[in-house]
């Protein structure tokens, strides 16, 4: 099986991949990646139990109100000189969640990508996941040009994993028949200027990016005309800047260098913002208790 090949060839190496032979986002459209993309399908403890197109996987309906759990990763990509984080805008165009800020780059790794995107149990624990790495690079390039030479697959820093759905609603009506439904590996990466990127968006991908200031990125969510992803406003309220005060964007040499975020047994579990329950199978909570509210 396509599950069974990929652990034989799990994700182990530390050098930064160079190229992707075997996928071109810019020679797909967006239906078509849809259509193509295969994710990697979970049971609700992350463990692999099969493959879907990403089309598949994103359908709310009523044979399947949360769609089909699946595996994601979300990158947020930090400046240390100016202690800024790049958002991007994702693109008009986007068949689920257009128009909305979000962290630097959020996507899925893929079965049968070469090198290696699928990571195993043994990765989370030791919180290498080389594989959602690889993919992280591969869609930075692909969304915000950045070209994989200038990123370090080594230095990326896995915090943890959420669980969560949203319906698009706010998209396509309270019927919507896309939404996500996703156990999202966080991954930290810092630059030490600006300058050090190549940043081109992609059209098909993203409308804008923005570095962002903490005081910036508060005001722009508390800017009703501004829409944000569901994922973004867990991460950020949850972790990036709670109200605690002791997020993980507040000492980011201490999160980067040290393990004191680092959660790899946890998967933390989300039912989103009301206004993105429903969908064409009328979705409602998943999770009676634990980190949602």
């Amino acid at each position: 099986s396509i599950v069974l090949e990929e652990e034989k060839m799990a994700a182990v190496s530390s050098s930064s991949p160079s190229s992707f032979s075997n996928w071109n986002g810019n020679a797909m459209s967006q239906s078509q990646m849809m259509e193509k993309d295969t994710v990697i399908v979970l049971d609700n403890k992350d463990t692999i139990i099969g493959s879907a197109s990403k089309k598949e996987s994103h359908v709310f309906s009523a044979d399947q109100p949360h769609a089909i759990l699946h595996r994601a990763f979300s990158v947020f990509l930090f400046c240390e000189s100016t202690n800024e984080l790049l958002l991007q805008q994702r693109a008009s165009t986007k068949i689920t969640f257009p128009n909305v800020w979000t962290n630097t780059c959020c996507s899925h790794p893929l079965h049968g990508m070469e090198p290696n995107e699928v990571d195993l149990p043994k990765d989370v624990a030791d919180g290498s996941v080389y594989g959602s790495k690889n993919a992280a690079i591969r869609k930075l390039e692909h969304e915000l040009g950045i070209p994989p030479k200038e990123l370090d697959v080594a230095k990326f820093k896995f915090l943890t994993r959420l669980h969560y759905w949203a319906a698009d609603t706010v998209t396509h009506g309270e019927k919507s028949p896309w939404g996500e439904h996703e156990i999202d590996y966080v991954l930290f990466y810092v630059v030490p200027t600006k300058d050090v990127l190549t940043i081109k968006g992609h059209p098909d991908e993203v409308d804008d990016v923005r570095w962002v200031s903490k005081p910036k990125l508060v005001e722009m969510l508390n800017d009703e005309s501004l829409l944000f992803s569901p994922w973004f406003r867990l991460i950020v309220q949850k972790w990036l800047i709670p109200k605690s005060g002791s997020g993980w964007w507040n000492n980011l040499e201490e999160t980067m260098t040290t393990d004191k975020h680092c959660d790899y047994v946890t998967i933390h579990e989300f039912d989103p913002p009301k206004e993105h329950y429903g969908g064409a199978g009328s979705a409602g909570p998943l999770f009676l208790q634990g980190d949602s509210s």
